[in-house]
């Protein structure tokens, strides 16, 4: 828990950021999340708590109470991600194990609108650098369904390795779905994510 003392953080790089998640985000959180529905879909963990359609802003402010709690448990580090200031998604990281693991898990979605500008990668990057060289952890997971290609790009085209299948893993969408385990340890990144995303995207130009 020491860890995370300082927390809340906002991290930037270019027009990407990512800021503290807050509860006044609600009204915008529930726009986006509607007019992404059947692109999130099937992706989304089934949670009668949270379900992807209700039309109010009860459930957001629900799950919002309960990260800023984990926060402050040394548990969760949960970020809104904003591209030139505007609401485009969200990235946590997740399940922070202290001790001997020091390790922690990544979800993400952003707005279809905003996906393909290297907007998740960005903001992934950033989260990475900042849990393993400021928060102190060791090993950060990102486990996707098999199925969810645009996601799996995202940890691709940062390097994570992939390390095998977690067979129903998670219930999504309805059912139990396998998931592919990416990982990445700082012993990967000396020189930092968001340096070897930059030198990847310039050998692009």
């Amino acid at each position: 828990m020491d860890r995370l003392r300082g927390w809340p953080v906002t991290l930037e790089e270019g027009p990407v950021r990512l800021r503290p998640l807050r509860i006044r985000d609600a009204a915008v959180w529930r726009e986006v999340r509607l007019r992404n529905a059947e692109w999130l879909r099937p992706w989304e963990p089934t949670n009668p708590e949270t379900p992807l359609y209700r039309t109010g802003i009860t459930p957001y402010v629900a799950m919002a109470q309960v990260m800023r709690r984990e926060a402050r448990q040394g548990v969760a580090l949960p970020w809104v991600v904003t591209y030139e200031r505007q609401f485009v998604g969200q990235l946590t990281i997740g399940a922070i194990v202290w001790g001997s693991a020091r390790s922690a898990q990544v979800g993400y979605w952003i707005d279809r609108r905003f996906a393909g500008r290297g907007v998740t990668p960005t903001a992934l990057a950033l989260a990475v650098d900042h849990c393993f060289f400021h928060v102190g952890l060791h090993r950060i997971e990102a486990n996707i369904r098999p199925e969810n290609l645009p996601s799996r790009r995202v940890v691709e085209k940062l390097g994570f390795r992939e390390e095998g299948v977690r067979r129903r893993q998670l219930h999504i969408d309805g059912a139990w779905r396998d998931h592919t385990c990416y990982a990445l340890t700082v012993e990967d990144v000396p020189t930092g994510l968001l340096t070897r995303w930059r030198n990847a995207r310039g050998a692009q130009t």
